[in-house]
């Protein structure tokens, strides 16, 4: 076990590279100036060229890549060219906000998919796997946006009894998820979130149990007369190596944001922060949130690839 641990964690290193590399690449490709923004419209070609050399992009692209990667080994990911802030400052404090709202529709949707998934693999063909099926369907296919828009009219505006936006009355500096006053702020954005991984796991969760329910030793089990509960623990716990991966990304998904989703709630997430980025051209804000998640979903595939490992031996020996 720890060998094959050691193996992947090495595996994983070529990985992390590359993402520092795509990540530093691609928002070279886009197009236009991040300084046009700072500059006034007098500026002269001597206060271009100050301002590229305080921020160093008056260097060829492989060294700044260099000096680049050689801070952020040690956590410095440069400064936000919008807010002057330390870049990961700025998106550990999103990563928190965003957390709020990833676990809690984890807590939602990973809990619920596996229980709608399983009873739907246990009566194939029947009413419960119909409505399980297109319950999954629905989760897939429906927008989170879309979705997000609804809740809203539907709780804030209609019935009044959910806030629409926002962290609560004193923004995110207040936040505090043990008051219902203010964790109330974070219901309807969990709920928007809690859709996508619900519809993916079910149908995930339901084809992997109805597979491990037509096996040769589960057909033992029920001819032995074994409770039906009895059945469930054994065909969820053969299943769930399967199911675990999904889970993963899922989570991976999560924890990296939703642009749009939290647009439409500003919720002062790592999505939010993605997308001011992007509109400001803020290139060591995009560079340095880009990176640190996707090295946390690296990280959060690896460790489900260890933990799949510990409950299935047999993925080992691939």
């Amino acid at each position: 076990m720890w060998l094959y641990a050691a193996r992947r964690v090495l595996l994983a290193a070529p990985i992390a590279l590359g993402v520092t590399i795509i990540c530093f690449g691609l928002i070279y490709l886009a197009p236009g100036d991040p300084l046009e923004s700072l500059l006034p419209p007098e500026a002269t070609q001597a206060d271009i060229a100050y301002l590229k050399k305080v921020y160093g992009f008056d260097k060829p692209i492989p060294v700044q890549y260099l000096k680049w990667v050689t801070r952020a080994s040690v956590g410095d990911f440069g400064k936000s060219i919008q807010t002057n802030r330390p870049v990961l400052g700025e998106v550990t404090l999103a990563l928190s906000h965003t957390l709020v709202i990833a676990v809690g529709a984890m807590l939602i949707a990973f809990p619920l998919a596996l229980a709608l998934g399983t009873l739907a693999a246990f009566h194939l063909g029947r009413p419960p796997d119909r409505i399980a099926t297109i319950a999954s369907v629905v989760g897939v296919s429906v927008p989170n946006y879309w979705l997000g828009i609804v809740l809203i009219i539907v709780f804030a505006v209609e019935l009044g009894i959910l806030p629409s936006s926002g962290m609560g009355p004193d923004g995110s500096a207040g936040f505090d998820l043990t008051q219902w006053s203010q964790l109330r702020y974070a219901v309807l954005p969990v709920l928007t979130t809690a859709l996508v991984p619900l519809g993916i796991i079910m149908r995930s969760t339901r084809a992997a149990v109805a597979e491990i329910l037509s096996q040769d030793f589960m057909l033992t089990l029920r001819a032995k007369g074994l409770a039906r509960a009895t059945i469930v623990q054994h065909a969820l716990r053969n299943a769930l190596p399967q199911v675990l991966p999904v889970m993963g990304l899922q989570f991976g998904y999560l924890v990296g944001g939703s642009i749009l989703t939290e647009t439409i709630f500003t919720w002062p997430g790592t999505g939010f922060l993605l997308s001011k980025a992007i509109l400001t051209r803020d290139i060591p804000m995009l560079q340095g949130a880009l990176l640190i998640l996707a090295l946390l979903f690296v990280i959060i595939n690896l460790a489900v690839d260890l933990l799949q490992t510990a409950l299935d031996p047999r993925v080992k020996r691939g």
